[in-house]
């Protein structure tokens, strides 16, 4: 399989690389990206052997060329250069650019028609109906790599949309699932950091502590499966074993549960409809003994509530909703704002969105990054008031 990784050097893509490892016999690495750590992007192209290493930012580029001097890999640098990497003839690309930076290029992975393993939630929070179009019109294959959504993914496996009654995802509840709504509003950088499953980056980590994560899942699954909005809800599991629920209308329940880690969904998606080998912990269910579930509570982790409410209003309500929130996240780790601050600054972007009338359909790419520019703006200026 010849395969691309975008954003190579994050957690998605650094684990990507070591199952690839683990089974070079099966990849053909053929271009890694990154946005600014040219060090650690050289030493990855390097060892995966990849014909193309490009990194977003443009005055690293030097940097990059000069890891990589005799080794035949050629440099690139820029956006456009992201771009022309998602572009290089691939059988998958992962897509694990983060944020909104990673729309053109996995617009671009789409556009070969080969399949696109899914890690940036933007493509489908922002962008999900054009997004999904392009897809459509592109013949591509979609896998999903969040692990709620590959687990759904797998649960579903082409079932009858009709026999679908509702689509439950998981949320660990991440390290204040307990904290007192006061306790919270006092919570440290520090302390969002330190979640209590998962290793990933700061902003999915910040996003899980406020349980916008699973909001923005919700918005993805409402994108990537044939249910409607009332089908779609989240449950809080502390254990992190079970990924997804899937109720169907003769009462089954079918649930997908692994161990957390994000090797998993991640070998789903290179590998379907075949598995390959992940050096992930097997389940002992016997020591774990005991699984819980319990409602999320949507007044000490109110981002919740704003994003299901920005996935009910529909069209750019998302786009606008993920653009605030990359804002205030960013502020909240700056500290600038509370922790609670960063749904309160959501919220009134959202607000303000809706009173310019910028919560409209969208009918291409462009359209929407029209609207995720505006939403920044917007946000911007409510940060000011902090």
């Amino acid at each position: 399989m010849r395969l691309t990784v975008l954003g190579a050097t994050g957690s998605i893509g650094t684990s990507t690389l070591d199952l690839v490892s683990r089974t070079p016999e099966r990849f053909e690495v053929v271009a890694l990206t990154a946005q600014s750590n040219a060090k650690e992007l050289a030493a990855l192209a390097r060892r995966h052997n990849a014909k193309l290493a490009v990194i977003g930012d443009e005055a690293r580029l030097d940097e990059l060329r000069e890891a990589l001097a005799g080794t035949g890999i050629r440099a690139a640098a820029g956006s456009s250069a992201l771009v022309d990497a998602a572009l290089e003839p691939a059988d998958c690309i992962m897509a694990a650019i983060v944020g909104a930076a990673g729309l053109k290029p996995t617009f671009a992975a789409a556009s070969q028609g080969a399949r696109v393993a899914l890690a940036n939630k933007e493509c489908l929070v922002s962008a999900g109906s054009v997004f999904i179009s392009a897809i459509q019109r592109f013949g591509a294959e979609l896998l999903p790599v969040d692990s709620e959504h590959s687990a759904a993914f797998q649960v579903l496996a082409g079932a009858d949309p009709q026999s679908i009654d509702q689509i439950v995802l998981t949320a660990s509840g991440g390290p204040f699932r307990s904290w007192t709504r006061e306790a919270i509003a006092a919570a440290t950088p520090e302390q969002a950091l330190k979640h209590p499953n998962w290793s990933m980056g700061a902003k999915i980590t910040i996003d899980s502590a406020t349980l916008m994560n699973k909001g923005l899942e919700l918005i993805e699954a409402f994108h990537l499966f044939p249910v409607s909005v009332h089908k779609l809800d989240c449950i809080v599991h502390p254990q992190s074993i079970v990924h997804c629920l899937v109720s169907y209308v003769d009462g089954s329940v079918l649930a997908q549960m692994a161990s957390p880690d994000m090797r998993t969904p991640i070998a789903v998606a290179l590998a379907w409809p075949d598995r390959m080998a992940a050096p992930t912990e097997k389940l002992d269910l016997a020591r774990l003994a005991t699984l819980t579930f319990e409602a999320p509570d949507e007044d000490r982790f109110p981002a919740l509530r704003v994003a299901k409410a920005a996935l009910r209003r529909g069209d750019t309500g998302p786009a606008v909703l993920n653009a605030a929130n990359e804002i205030a996240v960013k502020a909240f780790l700056d500290r600038r704002i509370k922790f609670l601050d960063i749904a309160a600054l959501v919220e009134e972007t959202l607000n303000a969105a809706e009173r310019q009338g910028a919560i409209c359909p969208a009918a291409s790419l462009d359209d929407i990054l029209a609207v995720d520019e505006l939403a920044r703006v917007l946000s911007y200026e409510k940060l000011s008031g902090y």
